[in-house]
């Protein structure tokens, strides 16, 4: 069974303003200044895994150019390009699709293209591992837990019967919670971060999707003959916005009988706002994470970010988020920073 890994790499990165914008999302920015962009990391992360030729990213059309420079390992037929968002539903089942044109059989990782992954060696045994049930189990879908550090609040929570190592059934899925109540998560030891990483083989995943999203299933059955060819994409643009906007999670996990997770310890983030850049970048002696030629005077616990060419002086802030790029500006309270993506549709 050949081993294949998808990338998705379409959002725009909203809440990570104004570094990431339409034009250039956050996946493709070095944020925390490794000297590689969130999905050159995940191309590299996976490669001990999967070979090049079995990557497929699947992304907007308005970004093909900028995966193909930064994955230059990758042919142009390995970049899937949606005409439109319909969530990681769509997203995944255009991959698997394409997939199984190559490959009647295979196990698939599908991972989004902007996480942080300190402990890549660990990282490697938890989905191989991973891959090793999939492959066997044939029913299985698998998703990747993070045993929580803290009490967060900013990701889904997958809750499991019983404490024990090593891969376990799902007992259920849990929304963002609010603070006491990711508090009791933490406290209770059953429930693990969601990392939006997924595993399963293609007769499992495609076995689900016709449960479940069998609306899905018959819009893509209707050119079942056509991935894999050049006709592929006209007949994507013409079925994707006939698709349901839905995720994996509700359209799939949530529902399913055969669903299961390991808990791992991999030095995992989800780099998704800047309270979580915060959180992995470097502090002054005063905790402030400070990027670009500013000079920060009595300010404490806050975030200042500014495009090179430009200078700033930022006196007298307290857990507060100064970023200047591309001649945007933003300012605001860490605490506030969920209300970024709704702020910036007004302008």
């Amino acid at each position: 069974m050949d081993r294949y890994c998808v990338i998705m790499a379409g959002g725009i990165g909203s809440r990570f303003w104004p570094l990431s914008k339409n034009n250039y999302p956050k996946q493709f920015l070095d944020i925390l200044g490794t000297g590689k962009s969130f999905i050159r990391a995940t191309f590299e992360r996976f490669l001990p895994l999967v070979p090049p030729a079995n990557f497929v990213v699947v992304t907007n059309a308005a970004y093909k150019q900028l995966v193909l420079e930064q994955i230059p390992e990758l042919h142009e037929e390995q970049v899937l390009c949606e005409p439109m968002r319909r969530n990681t539903a769509p997203c995944i089942a255009y991959a698997v699709y394409h997939i199984l044109s190559r490959c009647s059989e295979a196990s698939i990782a599908v991972t989004p293209a902007d996480h942080l992954v300190t402990n890549e060696p660990e990282f490697h045994c938890v989905i191989r591992q991973g891959l090793d049930f999939v492959e066997t189990n044939k029913a299985a879908l698998m998703t990747i837990g993070i045993k929580p550090s803290r009490p967060e609040t900013g990701y889904g929570y997958i809750e499991v019967s019983e404490i024990q190592e090593g891969i376990v059934p799902v007992k259920n899925f849990k929304e963002k919670p609010d603070l006491e109540t990711a508090k009791r998560f933490v406290a209770d030891g059953r429930y693990f971060w969601n990392s939006g990483i997924f595993l399963w083989s293609t007769d499992a995943i495609m076995d689900a999707f016709r449960a479940y999203l069998p609306d899905l299933v018959t819009l893509f059955d209707e050119g079942k003959a056509l991935f894999g060819t050049s006709s592929e994409q006209e007949f994507i643009n013409r079925q994707f916005e006939r698709c349901e906007n839905i995720s994996i999670d509700y359209g799939v996990m949530e529902r399913s009988q055969s669903r299961y997770t390991v808990a791992a310890d991999f030095g995992w983030s989800d780099i998704g706002t800047w309270g979580s850049l915060y959180t992995h970048a470097a502090h002054d002696a005063n905790e402030n994470a400070v990027n670009g030629h500013a000079v920060v005077v009595d300010t404490r616990d806050s975030v200042v970010n500014i495009e090179p060419g430009y200078e700033a002086v930022v006196q007298g802030l307290d857990h507060c988020l100064v970023a200047l790029r591309d001649h945007s500006l933003l300012v605001c309270r860490l605490e506030d920073e969920q209300n970024i993506k709704h702020w910036i549709e007004r302008l």
